[in-house]
């Protein structure tokens, strides 16, 4: 888990999957528009959470894509004031919504995104379905917990990491 948080049109491995949550789709867009101009048949899926369909980055623009790229599956999930008609996911993303696609994609290059929290958690949820360690790329964004005895004091570090940093 980690690594470097680029996927390359011209090397695929296998197919995609893109996991973001909030704010954190941003590269993975950048990711999505790569595969769009490149005109890489790859496979991809895109797993997004967000708290409200206002939230949503970009939903137009991952709509017009899902609609006109067969080989692309989109699944948004809200987890706050989900209205009347909303037609995707409700709630975090869990375990059998990551194991549906994987189902479908198989082993897949995986890149999450999002605050630190989300990360871990969605990267336990890949590793969970059966995703390999290996195939698996972060960027997160926000502190993290971790607690480091320096020097006899306790110590909290909160830093910003990024996909070579965990």
């Amino acid at each position: 888990i980690g690594g470097h948080f680029v996927w390359s049109a011209e090397e695929p491995r296998h197919p995609l999957l893109l996991v973001g949550g909030g704010s954190g789709i941003v590269p993975l867009m950048c990711i999505l528009r790569h595969r769009k101009l490149s005109g890489s048949p790859v496979r991809a899926a895109l797993l997004y959470s967000v708290r409200t369909r206002e939230d949503v980055i970009y939903h137009n623009e991952l709509t017009d894509m899902a609609r006109n790229d067969p080989r692309l599956t989109l699944r948004i999930t809200l987890t706050r004031n989900v209205e009347p008609g909303w037609s995707g996911g409700i709630g975090r993303i869990d375990l059998p919504a990551v194991q549906a696609l994987l189902k479908d994609l198989g082993v897949a290059d995986s890149f999450v995104c999002g605050s630190a929290d989300f990360v871990e958690a969605a990267s336990a949820l890949l590793l969970q379905a059966g995703q390999p360690f290996d195939e698996i790329r972060t960027e997160r964004f926000g502190p993290t917990r971790t607690s480091r005895v320096h020097g006899g004091a306790d110590e909290r570090s909160a830093q910003s990491a990024s996909g070579g940093s965990e």
